[in-house]
């Protein structure tokens, strides 16, 4: 269909980038597109073909399949495609049809790659890696309110007593109430204001609130910074402010918030229950992770720095409770090793995590060590980590099942035997074991096991196809319909799950690369990184799946953080509805990036090229 340049500039005017364009250019650019009409099953461009340039769909719906030929995506209205190519060498990374009667409007190279020099919003948004955030300091004067502020202040009504107020404060250990109704604050009630204006002036204590409290308080927004709290406290001598957004009650920041925002670190929480004498202690210690991540994401660290720091306090705690155990029941038998695997095991542990772990025994321990002493000492370690927040392993994969608590001859014969039948559970069961990581102990019980392992595994061209095979039963919620497919009943319907259908899907790639290149890293990252430098995976796929695995597994810190900012527990759940549009195109294709490398190592391929 032939198009007037007014209809294109109107329609890029709905499009992100072009629509952050300035006006004044917008035609122009709108001028140096070209206009495509392609019937049914037309081939845009095949694999390796040189790119004509950047392809926006006007009209219809565009197929895009991978080097092995499965579709990766549907794409319709307003999608681009073509950018990955462009980017590279400028040829197709991947094959298009046109599903149906299209319209395509097509910038060519040389305009696109003039568009994203000269207009950073057109950079930032055909850049689909995240780059390395800049991580900042510790600096409570310059970070945002909604990081400082305690979510969901308490509240008493206007018609309350003096009385009621200070139970309220006892019991809920704060120092000050909000007075709001239906979430519009009309004062605040301090302690300070119970001394001065109740006690003092010896009022009966079922004075009314509305009569005490300060009317009026000051207030911040969420987007102010700590600055603004530290000056306004400073300059009105108050010890609590209000955070108000669009005239309701969001939170409040405390002199006591200020304090602990500077004194949550991990290196503070490591110290601590590296020195605790019990695992309620160590409870007390780590309740304040969700915070440390509410942190450490707001100050711009990427993830892996993020997840190493947190998993950092699970192995001082587990380390801790080992101590304890060996104080309470004695110096161990013979020579012991406990070890992690799953997300502690890779260091990727988040703001929720299960425990899974195991004991690996010197072979002079006797069954009555292993069900006697030992299995105390795991019992102890155990429930101290669920007394921690490290809750139970739904699957029973710890140390405490006598399975997981065996001499290292054992061990070998364990590994073998799923390497010699790799059945179902033996593909499961090698899929968490690979991801072992020694924590306490001796360390030399877990080296030759592990080298003798992946050699044998890796020789092991069926066990390794099942791994393959077992490593892609997680796949990303890509929908058919150029959309995300989200959960469709239950709790979470119309939601992702970042975990399983995201960080997963790369954890199982970069577990299989390990296992071909006899990589002994269990890092995620650095197990992609190890087989790009080992030939397993071709930089560019390794680049490609390094910036999708930044940009998913941050989407789920973000969306944890955001959750605990709404004062509830984190989790790995994130509506779509949520994202802006800049936003959903991004995470959609690093899906597509995962879905491609799926696919090339489903095809016997562990690269692309």
């Amino acid at each position: 269909m032939p198009l007037s340049l007014d209809q294109i500039t109107r329609f890029l005017q709905s499009v992100h980038p072009y629509d952050a364009l300035p006006r004044e250019e917008l035609a122009d650019w709108a001028a140096r597109f070209d206009v495509w009409d392609v019937e049914t099953d037309f081939a845009v461009y095949d694999l390796g073909e040189k790119l004509p340039g950047l392809f926006l769909i006007y009209e219809g719906a565009v197929e895009v399949r991978d080097e092995n030929d499965v579709v990766v995506s549907h794409l319709g209205l307003r999608n681009s495609f073509g950018e990955r190519g462009l980017l590279r060498d400028g040829l197709a990374v991947t094959s298009a049809r046109a599903d149906m009667h299209s319209t395509l409007l097509v910038l060519p190279t040389a305009e696109f790659h003039a568009l994203i020099e000269s207009h950073e919003a057109a950079k930032r948004f055909f850049d689909r890696s995240r780059g390395a955030r800049k991580a900042q300091t510790n600096d409570l004067a310059s970070s945002r309110v909604d990081t400082l502020m305690a979510h969901n202040p308490i509240t008493i009504s206007a018609d309350g007593t003096a009385r009621q107020a200070a139970q309220m404060m006892a019991a809920r250990k704060v120092s000050s109430l909000c007075i709001a109704n239906d979430g519009t604050l009309s004062g605040i009630l301090t302690n300070r204001d119970l001394v001065s204006k109740v006690l003092a002036a010896a009022l009966p204590l079922d004075v009314a609130v509305h009569h005490i409290m300060t009317k009026q308080p000051f207030t911040l927004p969420s987007s102010a910074i700590g600055s603004d709290v530290l000056h306004a406290m400073m300059e009105h001598g108050i010890g609590h402010v209000p955070i108000v957004d669009a005239g309701k009650l969001v939170g409040i920041v405390t002199q006591t918030d200020l304090t602990r925002f500077q004194a949550v670190s991990s290196a503070e929480l490591v110290s601590e229950i590296a020195n605790a004498d019990t695992a309620a202690q160590m409870a007390e210690v780590t309740a304040r992770i969700p915070r440390l991540l509410v942190q450490l994401v707001a100050a711009g660290n990427r993830h892996e720095i993020v997840t190493r720091l947190i998993t950092d306090i699970a192995d001082t705690a587990t380390r801790r409770l080992l101590a304890l155990a060996e104080d309470k029941f004695g110096p161990p038998p013979v020579p012991y090793l406990w070890l992690a695997c799953g997300s502690q095991g890779r260091q990727e542990q988040t703001g929720v995590s299960d425990q899974d772990n195991c004991l690996i025994l010197d072979d002079a321990a006797s069954d009555e060590m292993r069900t006697g002493y030992f299995a105390k000492l795991a019992k102890f370690v155990c429930d101290g980590l669920d007394v921690c927040g490290y809750f139970y392993c739904p699957g029973d994969m710890m140390a405490t099942n006598p399975r997981w608590c065996q001499p290292i001859s054992t061990w070998r014969k364990y590994f073998q035997g799923w390497i010699n039948k790799p059945d179902p559970e033996a593909q499961m069961l090698a899929s968490v074991m690979f991801d072992l990581r020694p924590i306490g102990g001796t360390t030399d019980l877990f080296a030759k096991l592990q080298e003798n392992t992946l050699a044998a595994a890796a020789e092991n061209s069926i066990f390794v196809a099942h791994m393959v095979s077992n490593s892609l039963k997680h796949q990303p919620p890509l929908g058919l319909l150029r959309g995300l497919a989200t959960i469709r009943s239950g709790e979470h319907k119309n939601q992702i799950d970042l975990k399983h259908n995201g960080v997963v899907p790369i954890v199982d790639l970069g577990r299989v690369y390990a296992l071909q290149g006899q990589l002994t890293a269990a890092n995620t990252r650095a197990r992609i990184e190890a087989a790009a430098t080992a030939g397993v995976l071709s930089q560019s796929g390794a680049a490609d799946l390094l910036d999708a695995y930044d940009l998913i597994a941050e989407a789920r810190l973000e969306q944890q953080v955001a959750t605990i900012n709404a004062g509830n527990k984190p989790d790995n759940f994130l509506s779509p509805s949520s994202l802006s549009d800049f936003e959903r195109s991004h995470l959609r294709d690093a899906f597509v990036v995962v879905k491609s490398l799926q696919s090339a190592i489903g095809h016997g391929r562990g690269m692309l090229s």
